[in-house]
């Protein structure tokens, strides 16, 4: 039985593909130069598959208040699969998930957070970025997931 059980785990044993520290580093690098463009000042966040903190940039004099606001983003794009924009749209009063925000120790339901994807499709991370207007931060972020792909 224990031969039965061991065995059968191993077939569905979870797997994630996780974003590498060079992809990491080559999205915040790449968004950073998206900002410098739009001269703007933000804090930019990766998060692996796990949500968790991989590569992290607080340009010179951006706000402080942001480097919360764009790990947040990059969490929440990564705990939805979703652009943080896209999830903002469904939060609204009368939405089918108002509120959602509340959840998960706080979530960012605004533009700003974006999943980041291998080749293959596949989700590997999000990237947040915060200190622009929403259209800026959305813009910036795009730029850094695509840094990954290209």
């Amino acid at each position: 039985m224990v031969f039965i059980l061991l065995n059968t785990a191993a077939v569905f044993a979870q797997s994630a593909a996780d974003i590498s520290h060079e992809e990491g580093l080559q999205a915040v690098l790449a968004a950073k130069e998206k900002a410098e463009e739009l001269d703007v000042l933000v804090n930019i966040a990766v998060v692996d598959a796990g949500a968790n903190l991989k590569a992290f940039i607080r340009m010179d004099d951006s706000f402080l208040g942001s480097i919360d606001i764009a790990i947040k983003k990059a969490k929440t794009s990564r705990y939805f699969d979703i652009d943080t924009g896209d999830l903002g749209k469904l939060s609204q009063p009368g939405g089918i998930i108002y509120n959602i925000e509340l959840s998960n120790g706080g979530l960012i339901t605004f533009p700003g957070g974006v999943p980041l994807k291998n080749e293959e499709g596949k989700i590997i991370g999000a990237i947040g970025v915060s200190g622009g207007t929403i259209e800026q931060d959305h813009e910036i972020a795009t730029a850094g997931a695509n840094a990954i792909i290209e």
